[in-house]
């Protein structure tokens, strides 16, 4: 009965997909196809994931969620944001250090850091303020799709220039445009991105601003709204991901360049962490001359003491290699779900599960290859120190799969601000699969040619654990899973309402047929009384 019940609403949720579509094509396209970026168009119809993510955020109406991607549009193309790069914008925008991603809440949710007090008010930078927002933005969404961010406006020694200019009264035009523009990012141009926003030490002299700011926000977005101080910000942030002037301990200074980005390395395989790549060709080189010394060695004397049978000990070493394999994968995760990349498929296609039980300290990443030629692939983490990868870095044959085991290493615990980044890149067909060649190919291959996928961490909860978070629940403390219910109950709303219009309509046309049925009737039994009398 349930599988039936999600069956439907499913096939419910596709039917409003292609009605948006379908109308977008009919009501918005036809008649200004230059309106919009040819690309948005073209993803809009292909990936049904974005057309849900409209029409969740609009309550499944999909005459609001029309105009939303319409207004989204239009953005998108006048700021060129498909097109946006470090070189289309001012160096000095990233210099400033006003705003960038770093570091994660408790729930694994990315900072995006505002530094008001480096928020200088100009009318004539505004621009390039606002395609600065939306060049962090863009780029959050093509490496994380689907996963919301933290915004955090830090308001600390904030100066007279950087709050004056938000009071409405003195001089409102534009940096409280610039306020509503950050707003209406999060709420048309990326939906559902924002998983809330934390307001630190707002100084008491811009609370008629917020008043107006929050006739921006709509009740979704006013509930995410986090007024917080030096003494509670942890209760949303760690303070290992905080600055030592919040009350933390993270040493992160902003510079450019490089952007600043999650630290990914070399994970730890089987038998301890991974050398880096010209160490690994020099020991390996080391390694090629030692064999080659024992084996010249043992040609000369062992070979009078036995003959060798070298199928079977092919036929040994493969044995060995599958109980290896086997061994391995023995408790490990399996995916359920698949990320199609243009070089590799992997599985799963955005996290990995750990939990607090031995059954839970594995997981299994699958890659497939769907080119022509080999892959070359690579797999690093941000907490190299708790994670075994085996194998971390091979290559994969054309429609092959490769099984690459996860796991936690010794007493570590996995957190929801660990990632993983798969990298792959296609080999020519003249470049070998060993070690050495792999190495070198490595150094040399554009970055342009690279197909990077990241994996974030989930933690299974244990069974103490959930009634905790009943328990908190029941208090009024909100979850993630208090609001994935609430969408969940928005959208049974939702399908209620229409299937209450759907009665009702059903009940108005009774009516109708009943009174004509009536009307009939009288006509009948007058026609026979006429013809009665005569």
């Amino acid at each position: 009965m349930a599988d039936a019940g999600q069956l439907e609403a499913e096939q419910d949720i596709y039917s409003k997909i292609q009605e948006t579509r379908q109308r977008f094509k009919d009501e918005y396209i036809q008649d200004s196809s230059d309106k919009y970026d040819s690309r948005d168009v073209e993803r809009l119809f292909k990936d049904d994931a974005l057309v849900e993510c409209y029409l969740t955020w609009r309550l499944f109406v999909v005459e609001d969620a029309l105009k939303m991607i319409d207004e989204s549009f239009q953005w998108r193309k006048e700021y060129t944001v498909n097109d946006l790069t470090e070189n289309s914008i001012p160096r000095w925008t990233f210099e400033t250090g006003a705003v960038y991603l770093h570091g994660y809440d408790k729930e694994g949710h990315k900072l995006f850091w505002f530094k008001v007090k480096l928020h200088v008010k100009d009318p004539k930078t505004i621009l390039d303020k606002k395609k600065y927002v939306a060049f962090w933005l863009e780029r959050y969404a093509k490496r994380e799709p689907g996963t919301p961010l933290t915004v955090v406006f830090d308001m600390s020694e904030s100066g007279i220039s950087n709050i004056v200019s938000h009071i409405p009264h003195l001089n409102p035009a534009p940096d409280m445009d610039f306020v509503k523009y950050i707003i209406s990012c999060f709420k048309v141009y990326y939906p559902k991105f924002l998983s809330k926003m934390i307001m630190y030490e707002m100084p008491w002299i811009m609370n008629a601003a917020w008043k107006i700011v929050k006739t921006w926000l709509g009740p979704e977005a006013i509930s995410k709204l986090k007024f917080v101080s030096k003494s509670d910000i942890q209760t949303y942030i760690s303070p290992e991901h905080l600055p030592p002037q919040m009350g933390g301990m993270d040493q992160f200074k902003y510079s450019y360049p490089p952007l600043p980005d999650d630290d990914f390395q070399s994970p730890i395989c089987e038998n301890g962490p991974i050398v880096s790549e010209d160490e690994s060709e020099a020991k390996e080189a080391e390694s090629e001359c030692r064999d080659s010394l024992e084996s010249s060695f043992n040609t000369e004397h062992g070979i009078r003491l036995k003959k060798v049978n070298f199928m079977e000990d092919v036929a040994k070493q493969d044995d060995v290699d599958r109980a290896d394999i086997s061994n391995r994968q023995k408790g490990a995760r399996r995916p359920l779900t698949t990320f199609k990349g243009t070089l590799l498929h992997v599985s799963p296609s955005e996290e990995l599960s750990f939990g607090s039980r031995d059954t839970e300290r594995k997981c299994l990443v699958i890659l497939h290859n769907v080119t022509k030629n080999h892959v070359a692939f690579k797999v690093r983490t941000t907490a190299p120190e708790k994670y075994r990868v085996k194998p971390s870095s091979s290559s994969c044959e054309t429609g092959a799969n490769v099984d690459i085991v996860v796991s936690l290493h010794g007493g570590y615990q996995a957190s929801p601000q660990d990632r993983f980044l798969v990298m792959a890149a296609e080999m020519e067909a003249n470049v070998s699969a060993g070690s050495l060649d792999l190495a070198q190919f490595w150094k040399e291959v554009p970055k342009a040619k690279i197909m990077e996928h990241r994996l974030r961490c989930h933690i299974l909860e244990s069974p103490k654990s959930i009634l905790s978070n009943l328990s908190d629940t029941s208090l009024g403390t909100p979850t993630t899973d208090t609001q994935d219910l609430h969408m969940t109950l928005m959208r049974v709303m939702a399908s209620n309402s229409r299937l209450e219009q759907k009665v009702d309509m059903c009940l108005w046309l009774q009516k109708v047929l009943l009174l004509l049925a009536s009307v009939l009737l009288a006509f009948s039994f007058s026609t026979i009384y006429l013809l009665w009398t005569s």
